[in-house]
């Protein structure tokens, strides 16, 4: 079942929907899809601040940007944007057993993405921001978990201790395809160029010294 809303800035549309599709032509407010459990949202536009709170299942499209704290908390299901994500995409992210939460952000974000990240998978594709780097400050500031992927030649700067860097192998392309292959078939993009492109990975140090900036160790 299939619901149109035209909700201009009405907050937690969504909120614990289990099943069905909810569409919406207008811009909704804050908290979109939180605690989102295996229903679609679909949004012809830009969503605000912290879509996606705390979701454990189902799937946000949102053809268009989303503010700040997307994802926060996300415990399973995906988000797929078009276009940018604001600050602290990611933030707190985590995975149990089978739930692996992902986003999939079509332009840059802001800075913080993945701060505190304990799972799951950020994907920044960065289209139309080649000639630089498609994310803020502060990169992985606290993950201890999950992966990052980044389209692009530049390597982001302020990386913390924490984080370590490395070029995306064939595993990682595999992880990708399918991934890609979604976001194309939302937003009409080709997955070819976009699967042959340079990808850095962002993972934990094993060595965790994520600790230290809490202890004098």
């Amino acid at each position: 079942m299939t619901s149109t809303q035209y909700a201009l800035g009405q907050r937690y549309i969504g909120a614990g929907a289990e099943q069905g599709e909810i569409v919406l032509r207008q811009v909704p407010g804050n908290a979109l899809g939180a605690y989102l459990n295996g229903a679609t949202i679909q949004v012809y536009g830009n969503a605000q601040d912290a879509t996606g709170d705390t979701m454990n299942d189902g799937t946000i499209v949102v053809h268009g940007s989303c503010g700040d704290a997307t994802g926060y908390a996300m415990r399973g299901g995906s988000i797929y944007m078009e276009q940018d994500a604001g600050y602290r995409c990611g933030i707190h992210m985590k995975e149990y057993e089978e739930k692996k939460p992902v986003i999939v952000i079509g332009g840059r974000c802001g800075s913080f993405l993945g701060e505190y990240q304990a799972g799951g998978l950020l994907v920044v594709l960065g289209i139309g921001w080649e000639d630089r780097c498609p994310v803020g400050n502060f990169c992985g500031t606290g993950m201890h978990g999950g992966r990052i992927y980044l389209r692009t030649e530049h390597l982001p700067p302020d990386l913390p201790a924490q984080v370590v860097v490395r070029d995306a192998g064939e595993e990682d392309l595999r992880l990708l395809e399918p991934l890609l292959e979604n976001f194309c078939a939302y937003f009409g993009r080709e997955k070819s160029s976009l699967l042959a492109s340079h990808y850095f990975v962002l993972t934990p140090n094993t060595k965790n010294p994520y600790k230290q900036l809490y202890v004098n160790n």
